[in-house]
């Protein structure tokens, strides 16, 4: 649920920057600069430091920080790159509780919030607290003998063949209950915010992030009778993946990839931390699906009829 922020105190800004991205350092740059006429305190990732030249504005030494600890010291988090960067953010910042926004410097960039051209009416909004804070599931995956640390997913799990050419067996429980067991690529297990990533491609439905669902998208099923299964967020999901190789993949947000010895089990639930997003005047879920996934616009109308 959304919650309304009110500004009481200069904020905190931590920035997070993918410096692969071309236009990335330029915005850090146009960034710092506008946050220090407003007042802001802020911070930056660490390895920013390595390209400090390349920013045409002075910072101190003392702003770099790792990422842990910027994710520590600030209010609120600027993740400037794509949906990659906006994720990778997002897995640090819900340790703490942290909000994130987003600003496009990637190709779709769906879950930011901001186009470059919109920095000071962002910095604006956030100043004056015009803004409110959605909480967006994350979800969690526990696997089964295996010593490995809670896997987290704010976009999905993609249970897979890895290097596998053939199918593998997939067998899924819900609260203990057996469901179904079939042969496919792999499973992708998604929240509400990952229903428009890999899970949409594979025919996998729209879920509004408002929605408290969780929704098993089959990849490539051997079978006519296997269709997207849409879920309660309150149960809770086994999947147990077999296969004649030597391992399968767990791919969380497609950023952490594990592999484990088949047959793997492993089960999913929700999270009890949300992911938290910040969100201005600027933009709208709806928008979003319009503008960036063209969901709903008939190219045959060259008026564009998009409601932008």
């Amino acid at each position: 649920m959304a919650k309304t922020k009110q500004n009481k105190k200069s904020i905190k800004i931590g920035i997070v920057v993918n410096t692969t991205k071309g236009a990335g350092i330029e915005i850090v740059s146009l960034l710092i600069k506008k946050l220090k006429g407003k007042g802001f305190i802020f911070y930056i990732t660490e390895r920013v430091k390595e390209v400090k030249n390349k920013l045409t504005e002075k910072v101190s030494d003392k702003s770099f920080l790792v990422i842990d600890k910027l994710c520590k010291k600030s209010d609120m988090i600027i993740s400037i790159g794509g949906d990659g960067t906006m994720l990778a953010t997002g897995y640090q910042a819900q340790f703490y509780d942290k909000p994130v926004f987003g600003i496009n410097v990637g190709k779709l960039g769906f879950l930011v919030e901001a186009e470059m051209s919109q920095l000071d009416l962002f910095i604006d909004e956030i100043k004056n607290g015009r803004y409110t804070i959605d909480e967006r599931m994350i979800i969690t995956a526990e696997c089964i003998g295996h010593n490995v640390n809670t896997l987290y997913a704010i976009n999905d799990f993609v249970i897979d063949k890895g290097a596998w050419p053939k199918m593998i067996e997939l067998t899924i429980k819900v609260d203990g209950d057996y469901v179904t067991t079939f042969g496919a690529d792999g499973l992708i297990i998604a929240t509400p915010t990952g229903s428009t990533g890999y899970s949409v491609s594979t025919g996998g439905p729209i879920v509004n992030p408002k929605a408290n669902v969780i929704t098993l998208c089959p990849i490539s099923p051997h079978s006519l009778n296997i269709r997207p299964l849409v879920l309660s967020s309150n149960q809770e999901i086994t999947v147990t993946a077999n296969s004649p190789y030597k391992d399968v993949h767990i791919n969380c947000d497609g950023q952490r990839v594990f592999a484990f010895p088949p047959p793997i089990t492993v089960k999913i639930k929700k999270s009890k931390k949300p992911f938290k997003l910040v969100h201005t005047s600027l933009n709208n879920y709806f928008k979003t699906l319009r503008n960036k996934l063209m969901w709903g616009i008939d190219l045959r109308n060259k008026k564009g009829n998009n409601g932008a």
